[in-house]
């Protein structure tokens, strides 16, 4: 059996692995209040939440009203789609040491793994939000390891702060210490996945916030660690530094978002090239794509998640 198809529990011991055996390289622990029924073996911890998500329903209607299945791309013999998609792990860690130490949380398929790495970075809202780890534990369902790292270091904005004090929040925001962030973050990945022989390219993933940091994040990357890049609306852009992005990034957005200016991400994509697509989707405004608020915009975020899906999967599994 192939790396891509070996689960990633019978890859490594079923004790933690070296380079989580000390708390200056990743430090394991139960996160009671999200997943009570937590296990350490295999130095992660299985879930029994299904992924089939309600992503948006009216009040008082069924809760069967709008499902989104997991849409595997290929599940092992003899096991459906249901039971794959119950078997993800999950785990909350700790990278790097004193004050380099950040927080993450690493959702891992344990059935019909395909041994690639994900990187997520989050929306404004942080690592912890419903709606981030929704996403990441359904792309984690189609056969992926996702990481998702806190970006704000505790300090996320919150939904109930008044919109006048963004920007001031913004403001205090340490760009040069989220940079070094996602490196650390990067660099586990690649102890865990790439240097392991597993992966041989990871795969960046970017809400808002998230997906104008994932340009820079390629550009200085250079096509060493990562074989693509996904971005949800990214905020931000700088479309100078796409010129040194060395590597195909797709763009998802809504023609009526604000913050995301279609032809900035035009003109993103023709700086990169290399097979870059923007995929705009009519009368969509910010965040719809992991954060639905009506039937049709859940519509169109089951779609957004099947080019997502279809995107990494032939550019991080079939080609690699």
């Amino acid at each position: 059996m192939g790396p891509a198809s070996t689960p990633f529990y019978s890859v490594f011991s079923s004790t933690i692995p070296a380079t989580a055996t000390r708390r200056s390289s990743v430090l394991l622990r139960r996160r009671r209040r999200l997943l009570p029924s937590l296990s350490t073996s295999f130095a992660f911890s299985s879930l029994s939440k299904r992924c089939n998500l309600n992503l948006w329903r009216p009040s008082g209607e069924d809760p069967s009203y709008k499902r989104i299945s997991c849409s595997l791309v290929e599940v092992e013999d003899g096991v459906d789609d249901e039971q794959a998609c119950e078997l993800v792990n999950g785990v909350e860690l700790s990278i790097g040491d004193g004050a380099d130490e950040i927080q993450a949380y690493l959702f891992k398929a344990v059935k019909n793994n395909n041994g690639t790495g994900i990187l997520l970075l989050s929306d404004i809202f942080g690592f912890e939000d419903s709606s981030t780890r929704d996403f990441a534990y359904r792309v984690a369902c189609n056969g992926f390891n996702v990481l998702v790292p806190d970006l704000f270091r505790g300090n996320p904005w919150a939904k109930d702060q008044p919109k006048s004090l963004f920007e001031q929040w913004m403001a205090q925001l340490d760009l040069k210490q989220v940079e070094k962030d996602i490196a650390a973050s990067t660099k586990w990945l690649v102890d865990e996945f790439m240097a392991a022989g597993i992966s041989k390219k990871l795969g960046v993933v970017g809400f808002c916030f998230g997906g104008g940091r994932l340009i820079d994040t390629l550009a200085k990357d250079q096509g060493a660690c990562f074989g693509l890049g996904v971005s949800f609306y990214g905020t931000r852009i700088d479309s100078c530094a796409a010129s040194n992005v060395q590597v195909p990034v797709l763009f998802i957005s809504g023609d009526s978002d604000p913050l995301c200016p279609v032809s900035i991400l035009h003109d993103t994509e023709k700086n990169i090239g290399k097979g870059s697509k923007a995929i705009i989707f009519k009368g969509r405004g910010h965040g719809f794509a992991h954060r639905p608020e009506s039937p049709e915009e859940d519509s169109d975020a089951e779609e957004a998640f099947i080019i997502m899906r279809n995107w990494l999967h032939d550019g991080l599994v079939l080609n690699n």
